[in-house]
């Protein structure tokens, strides 16, 4: 088996360079992915998203290890098992990230990589329902739909903000990204618009193209620094090498991106021999540096019956699905996220880095069961929280999930953040768009209040957003703990390169998935050779008091 380009993981950033790596039809470009096929109906259903993410048949559902800070909890990591990867589970949230995101990332010596470098690609990737403009994208193959609130808690949601004092955004992926605003989300005519559906079945017909499922990737092959191929086990068991004639390209994520390195010699020397690994590059920053997005929620009663609770009981869930199957709307088609908060904690704060979101339902934590009541719960998320966590081996076997630690609340700063977004939250349901509509706060109630309380919820409570991220991360040559540079290259390994999450120098304000599919937007040139698309100068808006003002 020889082919141009390998791709090591069907998901968000991989469906997107199988498209653009065979578009011209000069290159063989072989698509390997270690789950299923994206068939099922759960898949493409919006509001089936805790169904995916109960079960492990699309999910690697990867079990975290013991976290020192939330009293030994073991959380876990859902990642996508299936063409799309996470973009066929997740929560279909639209978000980019602010501007400053990215001019951090070229600060810290990613060259190209700043807010008006990768905005041509932002816009290159989307066909937006609101129109093309100088922030969005009309014609891109993935679709994102902005959503119509009309539910009254949505309602008072936003009006709760103008009440307090908060600005109002038309468009976070747009001019101005603090504030309430609605949420956009990457559905289309009431289904699912993953990268598999975007980008990878349209093309399924090139005859370059070679996909392959339920297909485990052992072992990258490197001889002398150069990357020669992979060795995988395919879906009958037998063990197969694959050569790449140009490059080898890992789009795992960021748990499977790392581990495989490990396991192909790539990464921190000492670590490697301790597992029995040969090291072929010695490469410190592999699995280091780990991100994610903490998340808190709180949850309230609903004085009136217009939470979607009764949807959720058997006869509501039947009559939903109809709805759906005939004509992809009502409550099936949505992701009950559609009105979203970006702030900042405090003053001095140059941008947002809490994110509020507001769903119409309340559930527990545990079972992710609907509360049987009129409910909805309000979750607090930190989007540049100081804490770094590790991914490491837990053996040489390719088929041992990793260790994965993410320190939650390992930097005592979070814990302060955490508490200034759940006052926020408090103080919003305080104001008189909540009025009649929101009850008593079942979650963590009102007594408590005092922050070593506070602390001992997050400790029992604390969850994940699920984007981990920045554990192969791109920096210069000189900077030891970088893994890659800024077009993906592997230090230290030729015709190697990783694009996905992993490489995300620091996580975005926002949830991660549009930003993955943008890196694999970018690097598909970066591969190909061709010039990056011109920079767009645009505006951005920044609170001219934010040194003085919360708000």
């Amino acid at each position: 088996m020889e082919y141009d380009f390998i791709i090591v993981g069907a998901g968000s950033a991989g469906c997107v360079l199988a498209n653009r790596l065979s578009a011209d039809g000069s290159h063989s470009v072989l698509l390997i992915e270690a789950g299923r096929k994206d068939g099922a109906w759960t898949l493409k259903i919006p509001a089936a998203v805790l169904s995916n993410l109960k079960s492990t048949r699309h999910n690697w559902a990867f079990r975290g290890e013991p976290e020192p800070e939330l009293g030994g909890r073991s959380l876990q990591h859902d990642r996508g098992k299936t063409l799309g990867g996470s973009s066929s589970i997740n929560g279909m949230v639209f978000i980019r990230g602010h501007a400053l995101d990215f001019e951090g990332w070229r600060q810290a010596g990613c060259e190209g990589w700043g807010y008006a470098d990768v905005l041509p690609y932002f816009k290159r990737m989307e066909c937006y329902d609101g129109g093309s403009c100088d922030y969005r994208g009309g014609d891109g193959p993935l679709k994102v739909h902005r959503p119509e609130p009309d539910n009254p808690i949505y309602h008072a949601f936003q009006q709760a903000g103008k009440q307090a004092g908060y600005p109002e955004s038309e468009d976070i992926c747009g001019y101005r990204q603090e504030g309430f605003a609605t949420l956009d989300r990457s559905t289309h005519n009431g289904e699912r618009s993953s990268t598999a559906t975007a980008f990878l079945a349209p093309i399924r017909g090139r005859r370059n193209l070679t996909v392959i499922t339920k297909a485990l990737v052992t072992k990258i092959e490197i001889e002398d620094g150069v990357a020669t191929g992979v060795t995988f086990v395919d879906a009958g068991g037998t063990l197969v090498t694959a050569t790449a004639r140009c490059e080898v390209v890992l789009s795992a994520g960021a748990v499977g991106s790392p581990h495989l390195l490990m396991l192909s010699g790539v990464g921190p020397a000492a670590h490697l021999s301790a597992n029995g690994v040969e090291v072929k590059a010695d490469l410190p920053g592999v699995g280091q540096n780990l991100n994610d997005h903490p998340d808190f929620v709180l949850k309230y009663k609903c004085l009136q019956p217009v939470s979607i609770w009764p949807q959720t009981k058997l006869l509501g869930r039947a009559f939903a699905g109809i709805q759906w199957l005939i004509n992809r709307t009502g409550v099936c088609a949505s992701n009950q996220f559609d009105m979203v908060a970006c702030l900042r904690s405090s003053a001095g704060v140059e941008y947002p880095d809490i994110q509020l979101t507001i769903s119409p339902v309340a559930v527990d934590d545990e079972s992710w069961s609907p509360l049987p009541e009129h409910a909805f719960q309000i979750h607090v998320g930190l989007m540049r929280a100081h804490s770094r966590g590790e991914i490491t081996l837990r053996d040489a076997d390719p088929k041992s999930p990793p260790r994965i630690l993410a320190n939650y609340l390992k930097d005592p700063r979070d814990r302060d953040l955490l508490r200034a977004g759940v006052g926020i939250v408090r103080e919003l349901v305080d104001q008189p768009a909540f009025a009649g509509l929101c009850g008593a706060e079942i979650f963590p109630g009102a007594a408590v209040q005092a922050d070593a309380d506070l602390d001992t919820c997050f400790d029992s409570h604390l969850a994940s957003q699920w984007h981990l991220s920045g554990t192969a991360r791109m920096g210069a040559k000189t900077d030891r703990g970088a893994v890659v540079d800024p077009e993906g290259r592997v230090h230290g390994i030729a015709a190697l390169r990783v694009v996905d999450a992993s490489i995300m120098p620091a996580a975005t304000n926002g949830n991660t998935n549009s930003p993955t599919i943008m890196i694999a937007e970018k690097l598909s040139d970066a591969i190909l050779g061709a010039p990056p698309l011109p920079p767009l100068d645009v505006a951005v808006w920044q609170n001219p008091n934010y040194e003085t003002s919360q708000r």
